[in-house]
C-alpha cells in the first residue's frame, strides 16, 4: 500500500496538446516547491501511448521533463483515458494502468482510494477502452496507418472545450462511491480526476474531484492531519 506523505502534490487532466503546452512550466514550479511526492492523476496528455510512436515525438520535451524530475522525486502516474501504456515511456515513474485502479492508499491514520476517475464506468465503456488500450491493436494500427491516426486525433482534440460543469454531479458520484468498496465505513477518502469539476463533499467518506489543470492551472497539495487538498 502506498503511503501518501504530507506535502505531496496532485495534478490531473492537464490535457497537453498543441494549444496547451505549459506542462514543463508546471514541472519547473514543482521542482522549486520540492514536495516529497508527485501524483499525476491521468489525462496529463491529450493522447499519449507507447505503441503510437508519433505521440512520443510530439511530446518529446514533456516526456523528457517528467523523466528528469522522476530521477529525484517519487512520482506516480495513474493512467487516464487519454494516456495509457506508459510504463516504457516513464521507466522511473510508478505507473498504474486502469486495471490497477482504484488503488488503496494510506495517509497518516486514514485509508483511501485514488484513481484517474473512469473506474466503474459500465460495460460498454470498459469494453471500448479495453480495445482502445490494447497495445497489440495499437501497434497494428501504427504499422498500417503510421502517424496519420495520431495526427488526426491530436488535431481533433486541440480545440476541445474541457471546462464545463456537470449537472447533478454530486448525485452521480454518490451512486458511484458505493462501488469502491464493500464496507465503505473503513474508507476515509477518495481522490479522482477525470471529471474536471474541482468538487469536494462529505458523504460516507470525503470525496475529492480534482479540477483540471488544463482549465485554470490548478493543482493540489496534501496538508494537515485530516486529508485536505489545497
Amino acid at each position: 500500500m502506498i503511503e501518501i506523505k504530507e506535502g505531496a502534490v496532485f495534478v490531473a487532466d492537464v490535457h497537453v496538446n498543441e494549444n496547451r503546452r505549459d506542462l514543463i512550466v508546471f514541472l519547473e514550479e514543482i521542482k522549486s516547491l520540492n514536495p516529497p511526492q508527485l501524483f499525476l492523476m491521468g489525462d496529463i496528455f491529450d493522447f499519449l501511448t507507447f505503441p503510437a510512436k508519433f505521440t512520443l515525438e510530439f511530446y518529446e520535451k514533456e516526456i523528457e521533463s517528467i523523466n528528469l524530475l522522476s530521477e529525484s522525486l517519487e512520482t506516480y502516474y495513474f493512467e487516464g483515458n487519454h494516456d495509457f501504456n506508459l510504463k516504457e515511456i516513464f521507466p522511473k515513474v510508478k505507473v498504474f494502468p486502469l486495471s490497477k485502479q482504484p488503488l488503496k492508499v494510506k495517509y497518516k491514520n486514514q485509508i483511501g482510494f485514488i484513481s484517474h476517475g473512469d473506474v466503474f464506468s459500465g460495460f460498454k465503456y470498459n469494453l471500448f477502452h479495453f480495445f482502445l488500450r490494447n497495445r497489440y491493436i495499437l501497434s497494428f494500427l501504427n504499422l498500417i496507418v503510421g502517424k496519420r491516426l495520431s495526427k488526426y486525433y491530436l488535431n481533433k482534440t486541440k480545440n476541445k472545450k474541457i471546462c464545463k460543469k456537470l449537472p447533478n454531479f454530486k448525485k452521480i458520484i454518490k451512486q458511484k462511491i458505493d462501488l469502491y468498496d464493500i464496507g465503505l465505513s473503513e474508507v476515509d477518502f477518495i481522490i479522482e480526476g477525470h471529471y474536471h469539476q474541482g468538487v469536494f463533499f462529505e458523504d460516507e467518506c470525503s470525496y475529492f474531484n480534482l479540477k483540471a489543470y488544463g482549465c485554470d492551472k490548478k493543482y493540489y497539495q496534501i496538508k494537515g492531519d485530516k486529508i485536505t487538498l489545497i
